[in-house]
């Protein structure tokens, strides 16, 4: 018989961010002996402090800073990826936030789509860390991107993330996939069923939390 999971929520934190249910059928990656199935996307440090996501994948469309990767993974009870560059933000820089990010107690550092192979190999030499290269296209020379030194991928590719998963296991069945899963419990179960080993979940935004949270007050105020 499945013995049933005691849960205690408190009174205050009752109303914090909860993943679908549904993300835990994946498998997971162990990480420096942690089970990882699901990674909250986001750099909002209130979210980060009030999920219950496994992990935090702190990536952004600005240059990275290793200010606000410390802010992060100081506030955050769960393991942090990091993201380091790799598109705008490349070479000898990408390689130099990399080791500040291992230094500062990130779980791993995340690369985006754009990122040369000969980047790829000079940051697995400079840190004992988990190399996280995006995907986004199923064009993508994933051999290349396992020979270059990538220890898991990230497939990023909205509606069509599924195929490529598909395609990637497909040759590749033991290589370690993060990926997207989408808005509804359909659309990560569909990611998982093609052969992701972990999910990433996007939260609502803060300002839509709280508009949800002032419709109620008006409603009982």
């Amino acid at each position: 018989m499945v013995q049933p999971i005691p849960t205690y929520t408190g009174t205050l934190r009752s109303h914090s961010l909860t993943l679908p249910a549904c993300i835990h059928e994946c498998s997971g990656i162990r990480i420096f002996g942690r089970l990882i199935r699901s990674l909250a996307f986001t750099t909002d440090v209130a979210i980060i402090k009030n999920i219950n996501a496994d992990a935090i994948i702190a990536v952004y469309p600005f240059t990275p800073q290793p200010v606000i990767a410390q802010a992060i993974i100081t506030v955050s009870d769960v393991p942090v990826f990091v993201g380091v560059g790799g598109g705008i933000t490349t070479g000898a820089r990408a390689v130099r936030l990399a080791v500040q990010a291992e230094h500062q107690g990130a779980h791993g550092v995340v690369l985006n789509a754009p990122t040369p192979n000969e980047v790829i190999g000079q940051i697995k030499e400079r840190v004992d860390l988990p190399v996280v290269i995006t995907v986004v296209s199923a064009h993508t020379d994933i051999r290349g991107r396992l020979d270059a030194g990538a220890d898991i991928l990230n497939v990023s590719g909205a509606g069509a993330t599924p195929d490529i998963v598909a395609d990637i296991r497909q040759d590749f069945p033991e290589v370690p996939i993060i990926a997207t899963g989408g808005p509804t419990e359909e659309s990560i179960r569909r990611t998982i069923q093609a052969g992701a080993n972990a999910v990433t979940y996007t939260p609502p935004a803060n300002g839509v939390l709280f508009a949800q949270l002032m419709t109620r007050y008006r409603q009982t105020c």
